[in-house]
């Protein structure tokens, strides 16, 4: 998992997960006591379950928040 992210503005802000949409690739984030945790790879849900795109795997963390994922290459 990477850093904690301090300063949320802007498009890149997180959003909490009941409002996240199907069908698309989000970076998930969950709460640390320096901010929202972001996972290193993008995730979907398929029917009600998250997972990880790049590995075909389910996601074993309840995450709380998400943003659009914007490749970090």
């Amino acid at each position: 998992m990477g850093d904690p992210d301090k300063n949320d503005s802007g498009p890149s802000q997180w959003l909490p997960i009941q409002i996240a949409p199907d069908d698309c690739d989000l970076e998930l984030g969950r709460p640390h006591k320096t901010g929202i945790l972001p996972l290193t790879f993008p995730c979907r849900r398929k029917a009600g379950v998250w997972f990880n795109v790049w590995a075909g795997e389910a996601v074993l963390i309840s995450p709380s928040h998400w943003r659009i994922w914007r490749s970090r290459i």
